[in-house]
This record gives C-alpha cells, structure tokens and sequence, in this order.
C-alpha cells in the first residue's frame, strides 16, 4: 500500500461520526508531492456536515497548494466508496481529471479517473 493510501487510512481515524457512523479519511496530493489530508465531520444540522474529500482538498488550498496529482478515500465497506456528487464538483474544479484511488481497511483498492466519475462536469467554461 502506497503513502497516499495510508495517509487516507490514517486520516479516517480522526472521522467525527457520531450520527452515521461512517466514518471516511481522504487524502490529495499536490503536484509537489505533499500530501493533505482530511476526514468527514458530522454535526446535528445534517446540512453542516462536510466529507473527507473537501476537508482534504480545502486544507490543501488553505495551505497555498494548487494543482493536484491523485486523491484516495478511505472507508469501512465492503463495497469501495466513491465521493460523493459534491465532492466530485469541488474534485473536478479544484483538482481536474485526478486519478481517484478507493481503499477499505481490508486493502481492497480501485482507481478511477475524475473524468469516469464526473463524465458531464459543470465548470467554469460554462459560464462563459
């Protein structure tokens, strides 16, 4: 298992659940090769709650970084987790068509593209 993967694993252990618990870890690399992590954070107002992918991604820019290699989440399932709609907005504007790499605690993994898993992207070109 890769650095980005056990960073993501890592990561999870810091998941604030307590509603759901499902408990998920993130983490994006940047072109420099830094790694930033994050974890989902739930709050009693649903609509407050902010995933692992965000977290990760939003450090990395408060942190001055701003073009993006690979991401990787990280869960408890079975079935390996995808980021969800949200996410694969902020994923696709901040990040581009990043290489998504999924892991559960068994080791089980899979990669995807941003492109695969947002194949008709809104974005700032739309706007024009």
């Amino acid at each position: 298992m890769d650095g980005l993967m056990a960073a993501a694993l890592a990561a999870r252990a810091n998941a604030l659940a307590p509603f759901s618990g499902f408990r998920v870890g993130a983490a994006v690399e940047d072109d420099n090769g830094r790694i930033h992590t994050g974890c989902n954070i739930e709050n009693a107002s649903f609509g407050l709650t902010i995933c692992a992918e965000r977290v990760a991604v939003f450090k990395a820019l408060s942190e001055g970084s701003r073009a993006f290699r690979r991401l990787a989440v990280a869960a408890d399932s079975d079935r390996l987790t995808p980021p969800c709609g949200a996410c694969r907005q902020i994923l696709w504007e901040f990040c581009g068509n990043i290489e998504v790499v999924l892991v559960n605690l068994t080791g089980n993994t899979e990669s995807h593209r941003m492109s695969d898993l947002l194949p008709e992207p809104f974005d700032a070109s739309l706007l024009r």
